[in-house]
């Protein structure tokens, strides 16, 4: 890894966990709007973008969690395990739209990891709780896609010109 890359993924991983301080109260419970959920997207563009993010989850998990044992375990588990995904779909998808939209899917399905911490730590109803992580990490990345759309553009514009067929 170069100096730039691990300097890109230690300026993901703060600017997760500023926007989790600041909307932890909505962040961590049943009905979660991570908004810093939104950076997951940054993995569509390059795949070492996976490190910073799982970083930044991991350590505003630490810091801000009131479940702090179980998030370490499952959310970053969780965030780890939505990421493969994305990134292993990327050998087949070059389309930058349909990475994104398979990202939030994937993100959204695997909220089922943490409907099952949060049974497990706080004993809220599986279903329920699967259904409302679901629905606002789906409203979120949905949501976020075109703003990241528009940052990828300015960071990795070569991964534009992969998805387009141009080699400019």
């Amino acid at each position: 890894m170069n100096i730039r890359i691990i300097a890109a993924n230690g300026l993901i991983a703060a600017v997760y966990i500023a926007v989790t301080a600041l909307i932890q109260p909505f962040g961590f419970t049943n009905i979660q709007f991570r908004v810093s959920e939104i950076l997951n997207h940054l993995v569509v563009f390059r795949k070492t973008y996976a490190i910073g993010i799982v970083l930044g989850v991991f350590l505003a998990n630490l810091f801000f969690s009131p479940i702090v044992a179980y998030d370490l375990v499952f959310g970053v588990g969780q965030s780890v395990l939505a990421l493969l995904i994305t990134i292993v779909s990327m050998r087949y998808v070059e389309n930058i739209w349909a990475r994104m939209a398979i990202n939030t899917l994937s993100f959204t399905v695997t909220m089922a990891i943490i409907a099952f911490e949060l049974k497990l730590a706080l004993g809220f109803p599986f279903w329920l709780t699967w259904l409302t992580t679901a629905i606002g990490e789906f409203v979120v990345m949905a949501i976020g896609a075109p703003i990241m759309y528009a940052v990828g553009r300015r960071i990795a514009p070569e991964a534009f010109r992969a998805a387009d067929g141009r080699n400019d």
